[in-house]
């Protein structure tokens, strides 16, 4: 008899034939006969497609589309109950199979592990990332999407999915992106399990789609702070059924859209008023987070929030590097500030 998948790693790629070759054989090498491994190619035009041609596994190529449509082609074509969103750029270590396996039940919503941030050369520039603690529950997640409207868990090769979750990626036409209100979702319909160990590699190469590893653009701001509106407003209307009567933080009362509109008003090189600043530190404050967290970030908005416009948007490209940043040096970036 042949042995039924208990997890589905769908590799989604779009002109990454420098990458995605390392990215199918992280998993196939790996040898795990309860995985099945199937590569969408999303109308990519370089030499992506003959090189997963080439590599034996299961594909399938489709016009281009974006990140979502590619994973639902690929959700349609495999059958186990649990999936992994593979980026083509990215990488499972060796072992991390066997390990996310040993975890999966039927009241597993989600898996998420932290992941080694390397650059295109395979240099590491931080691990782990990000930093998770370990844990398996839903009620600390939830308390911290109803009053934060966001967790922490990493990007999308870093999580694992029951595949009811993953059904909601149909409803999900406003966005391309398949770590969005999925991500949101999973705790209210499961257990979430968070491992502290570092299982795969995510690779910063400048084409990131979340900006990783490049100056902040304003632009990506605003497309992110749409996205998180966006997510709450679908996340609010699943609670509506599932728990109704609960509350969810509005966006705009949150640290991360707070945080956002202020790195957005400095990359435009705009005056962030004095009643939004308060209410950023507020929120900062608030946040549930550690002290040391707390302290440095609330110093960092105070100095960029003082600096001089150009010394702002530098404070800005050192918050946003993929490198780990230690706290000392947080707050030694931002005291350096003052001499802009």
């Amino acid at each position: 008899m042949v042995k039924k998948p208990k997890l589905a790693v769908i590799i989604t790629c779009f002109n990454y034939e420098s990458f995605v070759d390392k990215a199918i054989h992280s998993v196939v090498d790996q040898h795990n006969d309860s995985c099945e491994i199937v590569v969408i190619d999303d109308g990519s035009t370089d030499d992506s497609w003959s090189i997963i041609q080439r590599s034996g596994v299961a594909a399938f190529r489709i016009p281009n589309g974006g990140q979502r449509a590619a994973c639902l082609y690929g959700l349609a074509k495999t059958s186990a109950p649990f999936l992994l969103f593979l980026d083509a750029d990215d990488e499972l270590l060796p072992g991390a199979l066997d390990r996310i396996l040993a975890e999966l039940d039927p009241t597993v919503a989600k898996i998420q592990f932290c992941l080694r941030c390397v650059d295109s050369t395979g240099a590491i520039l931080a691990d782990p990332y990000p930093a998770l603690g370990a844990f398996r529950g839903q009620d600390r997640t939830v308390g911290d999407i109803l009053r934060s409207g966001v967790y922490q868990t990493p990007p999308t090769s870093g999580n694992v999915f029951r595949r009811d979750v993953c059904d909601l990626l149909h409803q999900c036409a406003y966005d391309q992106a398949v770590d969005g209100v999925i991500l949101l979702a999973a705790p209210f319909m499961g257990e979430i399990v968070s491992l502290s160990e570092s299982l795969g590699l995510y690779r910063v190469h400048g084409r990131n789609d979340s900006g990783l590893g490049r100056v902040p653009q304003a632009a990506t701001v605003e497309r992110d702070l749409q996205r998180f509106q966006s997510r709450l407003r679908h996340l609010r209307g699943l609670l509506h059924d599932w728990r109704p009567g609960i509350s969810l933080v509005e966006p705009e009362q949150t640290y991360y859209f707070q945080f956002l509109e202020f790195c957005m008003a400095i990359l435009r090189g705009v005056r962030y008023g004095g009643r939004p600043f308060l209410g950023l530190i507020r929120s900062v404050l608030i946040e549930p987070r550690s002290l040391k967290w707390k302290m440095a970030n609330a110093l960092f908005v105070v100095a960029t929030f003082l600096a001089p416009v150009r010394c702002a948007q530098a404070l800005l490209a050192f918050r946003f590097s993929p490198k780990r940043r230690p706290v000392r040096q947080i707050l030694r970036a931002t005291i350096g500030a003052g001499h802009c």
